[in-house]
């Protein structure tokens, strides 16, 4: 275009139509080489932690061994006058802290606010070494991450990490979700996505103040009855982020990264949360987020699948060899469809139970019990 201007001089634009041959090569001199399969480690839940709270960061070496990913929150619920804080505080724990087995990620803040530039030049070159994955709240396109992700390869190469760190999305607006493919597929460095219901339901005018979960007002009715038209019907609550949710899954699971489900904000009403958990978990989802102790065990039982389940996928596999053909199981056909499922069950339990001895033994326990 004459003057230089539009698409042709458009550095995002250059990225986005780079040779896919160039896609696995560093973006910086120095940097690491980028991954080119996402290492699926155990993250049934991801806990936050605000790390400028002395009392919360005093509970770091405590909780890690508890959980499969530790979260240093640098944007909501930290107030503006204590950004700093938090930052710092997530560097002293890093650098304190033994996390073991437990993945270190970092949610930074917003990528347009004042903060997120120092967030990512911070923390990449301080404690680059021992963070695993950054979380980049409200991404509405590839350009989002783009631009994260030249950066970060500047910012290790310059710190001499040999590690990629790897990124992780917040679907937290109407664009972040109508742009959810190119966001999945813009970078080696995309780990996952994660939905964001209290944000994404302000963008979209949702008329719910609750953070995830379902709503009384959103529902079915069941149609009347002919001969008592005046009789009581019954209703059913519906899930108002089965879309999103299912679209999201579908996408990560296109580009081989990991869905997650959210936070759930009510604290007390563990039932509903670990009914919101469990839909997320059969739709495809690996984990979700825990904002309090509490919801700690909640993600580790609902991501972690059942004994009998697994037991079951485990016997389908002996009993199909080759994965081919079709046997009969107790009156139930299986076929290379079905021996797909299980190994999905049973891959996914091996994982798991290789980081959790009580998982193990149940396990060991329920094929026994067959």
């Amino acid at each position: 275009m004459a003057g230089g201007g539009g698409r042709d001089a458009d550095p995002i634009w250059e990225m986005w139509m780079r040779s896919p041959k160039d896609f696995f090569r560093p973006l910086a001199v120095g940097a690491p080489e980028p991954v080119r399969d996402v290492p699926f480690r155990p993250s049934r839940m991801i806990h936050f932690f605000d790390p400028g709270n002395p009392k919360m960061a005093a509970k770091v070496p405590a909780i890690a061994p508890t959980v499969d990913v530790l979260l240093g929150n640098l944007e909501d619920a930290v107030a503006a006058d204590r950004k700093e804080a938090a930052r710092a505080g997530l560097v002293e724990v890093a650098k304190s802290v033994d996390f073991g087995e437990t993945q270190l990620w970092t949610r930074i803040n917003s990528l347009d606010s004042p903060w997120a530039l120092d967030d990512l030049l911070t923390l990449v070159t301080e404690i680059g070494d021992r963070l695993d994955v950054i979380m980049v709240p409200k991404v509405e396109s590839a350009a989002d991450i783009h631009y994260v992700d030249r950066l970060v390869a500047q910012l290790e190469a310059r710190a001499g990490i040999r590690r990629p760190i790897l990124v992780h999305a917040i679907l937290e607006t109407p664009a972040g979700v109508a742009n959810v493919e190119e966001i999945a597929g813009a970078s080696p460095r995309m780990q996952g996505m994660s939905l964001g219901p209290a944000d994404l339901a302000a963008s979209r005018r949702m008329k719910t103040t609750r953070v995830g979960g379902g709503h009384p007002g959103y529902l079915v009715r069941q149609d009347p009855d002919g001969e008592r038209p005046d009789a009581p019907r019954a209703v059913f609550q519906q899930d108002l982020w089965h879309y999103t949710i299912a679209r999201m899954v579908d996408a990560c699971a296109a580009h081989g990264i990991l869905p997650y489900y959210g936070p759930f904000g009510d604290i007390k009403d563990t039932v509903g949360c670990e009914d919101q958990f469990r839909n997320a978990f059969l739709l495809g989802c690996v984990g979700a987020w825990s904002l309090h102790p509490v919801q700690i065990g909640i993600a580790k039982k609902v991501f972690s699948p059942a004994p009998e389940d697994v037991a079951w996928a485990r016997r389908v596999i002996a009993a199909m060899g080759d994965g081919t053909g079709a046997v009969m199981i107790d009156g139930k056909m299986q076929d290379d469809a079905t021996f797909k499922q299980c190994q999905v069950v049973a891959e996914l339990a091996e994982t798991l139970a290789a980081r959790d001895a009580e998982l193990r033994a149940a396990y060991a326990a329920a094929g026994e019990d067959r």
